[in-house]
């Protein structure tokens, strides 16, 4: 009889190796598949179809979404890479605060896209026109967060979403 960790573990190995294959057959044309997650400061503030415009307007397709509270759990373990840096206990603190919106985005170089749209982690540096410019309120509550490579994309979608539910649009 298996354990439930076991379990946990080979369903998360399945779902990788499902979204690997999909996002591979999209290579040909650079199209790429990139997580964003719309943090709690800006689901408060009721920003979600705005900051999906920002997406939109720039030929990115949201291809999933859904909202959801994360546990201490969820969050601790999606930030698990950043667990001995000064700020993590902040982060999951914060990410737990409220409602966050994940969402899987598409398009032609989706990863660095999604980069150029959401703008310098601290929105003091960030350039006008982005979304941390326009809708964060400081350097912890910077309203999104997105991928930064492709296998952080592959990990962070399959994290929060099963093969399935990421449509081919």
């Amino acid at each position: 009889m298996m354990n439930n960790k076991f379990l946990t573990i080979l369903v998360f190995i399945i779902i990788g190796i499902s979204l690997a294959v999909m996002l591979s057959n999209n290579r040909k044309n650079n199209m790429q598949y990139t997580l964003s997650i719309i943090k709690p400061d800006a689901t408060a503030r009721n920003l979600t179809a705005d900051i999906n415009k920002f997406f939109t307007d720039k030929s990115l397709t949201v291809v999933a979404q859904k909202e959801l509270l994360l546990s201490e759990e969820q969050a601790q373990n999606f930030y698990i890479e950043h667990k001995n840096r000064p700020f993590y206990g902040g982060l999951v603190e914060y990410m737990t605060s409220g409602p966050v919106v994940v969402q899987v985005l598409k398009g032609e170089d989706a990863i660095t896209k999604n980069r150029e749209i959401m703008g310098a982690t601290n929105p003091k540096n960030a350039a006008e026109g982005t979304i941390r410019k326009e809708f964060a309120e400081s350097l912890e509550r910077n309203s999104v967060h997105g991928s930064d490579s492709e296998e952080s994309a592959k990990r962070e979608i399959s994290f929060f979403f099963d093969y399935d539910e990421v449509t081919k649009k």
